[in-house]
């Protein structure tokens, strides 16, 4: 895309990243954003300072992984609900199907599936199946820090999308890509 994501603006010149906080606030549920230390400065104009997690660069993996690792790092008895900035099209019903299932399951991971390909950026994490994933980090065990291969490591719920509910989870990674947005 060739510009950080979450600050690129919708139509009610609403960030990304702020229309993704109020989908998961509308579920009564605190929002904090996962931010990297050149993405600091431009989100701290937008959100408050404890809003903001900051990579742990003394975890050694890079990308999502990371965020979720470093949020778990400050919180490790919190579970996580995890929503990626760049789909802008999801709908609150699919994050509120996502919650329900975890209050009437039991796994380290809840997810959705897409043809049998996890979705892993709107999923929620466990902080049993996280504590997990980071000794894996910590003792070099985890062979890939993707979060596809992250949960292939635990034990996870998956609910497979319907046909119409795919659109929602559609991610946008080049400016040709937002025609109509």
């Amino acid at each position: 895309m060739g510009t950080d994501k979450g600050l690129l603006t919708l139509q009610a010149a609403t960030t990304w990243a702020q229309a993704a906080a109020a989908k998961i606030a509308s579920l009564q549920l605190p929002v904090v954003l996962s931010v990297n230390e050149q993405q600091l400065a431009g989100y701290s104009t937008i959100f408050r300072p404890e809003q903001l997690i900051k990579d742990n660069s003394a975890i050694d993996v890079k990308g999502p992984l990371l965020g979720l690792l470093s949020a778990q790092a400050l919180f490790p008895a919190e579970d996580w609900l995890v929503l990626a900035c760049d789909m802008p099209l999801m709908e609150t019903s699919i994050l509120t199907l996502l919650l329900d299932t975890y209050k009437t399951q039991t796994a380290e991971a809840y997810v959705f599936t897409n043809d049998d390909v996890y979705e892993p950026l709107c999923g929620i994490y466990t902080a049993k199946g996280l504590s997990r994933i980071s000794q894996l980090v910590q003792s070099h065990l985890l062979a890939k820090h993707s979060m596809k291969y992250m949960l292939e490591q635990l034990a996870v719920f998956t609910i497979a999308l319907a046909e119409d509910q795919k659109k929602y989870f559609r991610n946008f990674n080049a400016h040709a890509e937002l025609n109509g947005l």
